[in-house]
C-alpha cells in the first residue's frame, strides 16, 4: 500500500466537498458534554438528492429504531470492506481507554514522547544493559557488587522508593501503603502496618518518596534494592562515608546520567538489539497530519539520539522518499520534561546535522528546536491549551494480564462475594450468641427462644464453610502467573482498589493506551467519552431499582 503526505485530488472539488461541511473554529460551540464541535462534519441537507436520497424519509421514526438500524447496516457495510470497528478494540489490549471525555475531532496539534512512545524498547534488554552499566559503575566507586544480577521481577514499573527507610513501596490511589520490601526482602502485612500505619506516600516531599516512572526505573531500583541489603550486612566499605539509605540513594542516583550516556551510545551503534519496530505506526501519524493536525516531537533525548532512534524506527516504514522529519510541524529535543510543561527555559534552534544550536527568540512551523516551554509552542503555533493533545508514554505491562485475568478475577469475586453472604448471616447468629451469654434478649423473639444446640450448630457449619472459601481465595489471590508475585498488577493495589500510579494517570491522563499505533482503530475524528464513574452507594441505588 502506497501512502503520500500531504496528497490531494487534482480537481478542485473533493469528494464530498458539495456535500458535507467542515465547522471551523470561528463557527464552533460546545456540546452536551462541554466538548468543543470544532472539526464536526454536518451533512448539507440540500445536497442529499447527489446520492438519491430525501433526508427527511428516509431518516423518520423513532430515533432509537432509526439508530440502532442505521448502526447495523454501516456495521455490515464495514466488515464487508474488512474495516475493523473500534467497539471491537474497545475490550482487548489494543484499546484506548478513556479517562476524560475527548474529542479527537477538535483537537489542533498532537505532541509525542519519543521514549516509550513513539519508539518501543525491548524492556528486557535496555533494563538489563543499564543495570550492567550501574553495577559496572558502582564497582568502579568501590562498591561490593560480586554476586548480584539483575533480577527483573523483583520491580514493577509505578512503584515508590522510600529513601529514608530504604524500602520499596507500593500504594494505593489514596498513598496508603500496601506491600513494601526491604532490600529484596518482602516485608510481612504487620511490618507494614507497624511501620507505615497511616502515613501517606506524598510525592511532593521529594527528600523521602522517589516515583519509579522515568526510563531505568526497574533497573534503578533493582540496583538499589540490592546494595541497601549491602548496607545493612555492612559490607560497604569505610571509605565510601558513613551512608544511610538515603545517602545510598543520592549516590547511587548521581550515576544514572553516565548510565544513560553509556546505554544510549550503546543503542545508537545497535539498534536492532533494543528497539522493536511498529511498522502500523508511520500510518496512524500521517492519518493524523492528513485529518489538519499539528503534529509535534517533544523528547528529552537530544537530537543526534534522537535523529537515530526516529530514522531506524520510521524511515522504513514511510512511503515515497518520505522521511521522519515531514511526518511533523515542529521538532523539539532537549525539552526538559515535565519542567517543560510548568516553566520556561531558553531555546535554541538546531541547526546542523551534529546538533550545533544558536539562540532563538521565536520557533516556527518546520523547525527543529532544543529547549522552550509548552507556552511556547501553543503561542508560536496559535492554539489553546485545550486544542493541544501530549501524548506520553504508556503503562505498558498491565493490559493482556488484566485482558487474561478476567475470568480468574471474576472467579475470585464470586468467592468473596459468597463469603461476605455467609459471614453476614453467621454474624447475626453470633449477636444471638453474644446476647444469649450476656443473659440478654436475642433480636427477636423466635432468636431468643432457638434451642442452643440449633443455633451452635448453624454456627459451627457457616464457620467451616467460611473456612472453606477462605482456603480457596487465599491461592487466587496469590497466583502470579499473569501479574508480578510479589507486587500483582501495576494497575491495581489489592483485590479492589487502583494503585497509586494509576491514580497519576487518572490525574493527568485524558486518554491513555499501550502503543500509538493503535489510533489506526479509532481515526483522527474519534469522540472518546469517559465512563460512569461509580460511587459506593452505586450498589444500594441498583438493588433498589432491582426489588422495585
Amino acid at each position: 500500500m502506497v501512502f503520500k503526505c500531504g496528497c490531494s485530488n487534482s480537481s478542485s472539488t473533493r469528494v464530498g466537498d458539495d456535500v458535507f461541511s467542515l465547522t471551523s473554529s470561528s463557527e464552533c460551540d460546545v456540546d452536551y458534554l462541554g466538548q468543543s464541535t470544532k472539526g464536526d462534519l454536518n451533512v448539507n441537507l440540500q445536497h442529499l438528492e447527489t446520492f438519491g436520497l430525501d433526508g427527511k424519509a428516509t431518516l423518520e421514526g423513532p430515533i432509537e429504531q432509526v439508530a440502532r438500524l442505521e448502526a447495523e447496516e454501516a456495521g455490515g457495510l464495514l466488515r464487508e470492506l474488512g474495516i475493523t470497528s473500534p467497539s471491537a478494540a474497545r475490550f482487548s489490549s489494543r484499546g484506548i481507554f478513556c479517562r476524560r471525555t475527548l474529542n479527537l475531532r477538535s483537537i489542533s496539534a498532537i505532541g509525542y514522547d519519543m521514549d516509550y512512545t513513539l519508539i518501543h524498547y525491548n524492556v528486557m534488554a535496555w533494563e538489563g544493559r543499564a543495570y550492567d552499566y550501574c553495577m559496572e559503575n558502582l564497582k568502579n566507586m568501590g562498591f561490593p557488587v560480586e554476586g548480584l544480577s539483575f533480577d527483573p521481577d523483583l520491580v514493577i514499573r509505578g512503584l515508590v522508593i522510600d529513601k529514608q527507610n530504604g524500602n520499596l513501596v507500593k500504594a494505593d490511589r489514596f498513598g496508603y501503603v500496601k506491600r513494601a520490601m526491604h532490600g529484596t526482602k518482602m516485608l510481612s502485612t504487620q511490618a507494614v502496618s507497624e511501620m507505615y500505619g497511616r502515613e501517606l506516600v506524598d510525592l511532593r516531599n521529594e527528600s523521602q518518596w522517589e516515583f519509579l516512572n522515568t526510563l531505568f526505573s526497574v533497573s534503578e531500583a533493582v540496583a538499589y534494592m540490592q546494595m541497601v541489603n549491602r548496607l545493612d550486612d555492612g559490607v560497604i566499605p569505610a571509605d565510601l562515608g558513613p551512608l544511610d539509605y538515603k545517602g545510598l540513594y543520592k549516590l547511587d542516583y548521581s550515576m544514572w546520567a553516565q548510565v544513560e550516556g553509556q546505554l544510549k551510545s550503546e543503542i545508537m551503534s545497535k539498534p536492532e538489539l533494543f528497539v522493536e519496530p511498529d511498522p502500523e505506526l508511520p500510518l496512524a501519524l500521517l492519518d493524523q497530519k492528513e485529518a489538519g493536525k499539528k503534529l509535534l516531537l517533544i523528547t528529552n533525548s537530544d537530537y543526534q539520539y534522537t535523529d537515530k532512534m526516529m530514522r531506524h524506527s520510521f524511515n522504513r516504514f514511510l512511503p515515497n522518499d518520505i522521511g521522519w522529519r515531514d511526518l511533523f510541524d515542529m521538532v523539539i529535543v532537549s525539552a526538559r520534561k515535565p519542567e517543560f510543561f510548568q516553566m520556561s527555559h531558553p531555546l535554541y534552534e538546531v541547526v546542523t546535522g551534529e546538533g550545533l544550536m544558536r539562540p532563538c527568540f521565536k520557533a516556527r512551523t518546520g523547525g527543529l528546536y532544543s529547549g522552550g516551554s509548552a507556552q511556547m509552542v501553543e503561542n508560536s503555533l496559535n492554539i489553546h491549551g485545550d486544542e493541544i493533545l501530549y501524548v506520553g508514554d504508556h503503562i505498558y505491562t498491565d493490559y493482556n494480564a488484566l485482558i487474561q485475568s478476567r475470568g480468574h478475577r471474576a472467579t475470585v469475586i464470586e468467592l468473596i462475594n459468597q463469603k461476605e453472604v455467609v459471614g453476614d448471616l453467621f454474624n447475626q447468629l453470633r449477636l444471638a450468641l453474644q446476647r444469649r451469654i450476656k443473659g440478654l434478649p436475642a433480636q427477636t423473639l423466635a432468636a431468643t427462644n432457638m434451642v442452643d444446640q440449633e443455633l451452635t450448630e448453624s454456627m459451627q457449619k457457616l464457620l467451616i464453610v467460611m473456612q472453606r472459601l477462605d482456603e480457596k481465595i487465599a491461592p487466587l489471590l496469590e497466583d502470579g502467573e499473569l501479574f508480578n508475585k510479589r507486587w500483582g498488577f501495576l494497575s491495581r493495589a489489592g483485590l479492589w482498589d487502583k494503585s497509586h500510579l494509576m491514580r497519576q494517570i487518572e490525574k493527568n491522563a485524558d486518554i491513555y493506551t499501550s502503543r500509538v499505533s493503535i489510533f489506526l482503530n479509532y481515526t483522527p475524528f474519534m469522540y472518546f467519552r469517559s465512563q460512569e464513574q461509580t460511587l459506593a452507594h452505586d450498589s444500594y441505588s441498583h438493588d433498589c431499582s432491582e426489588q422495585n
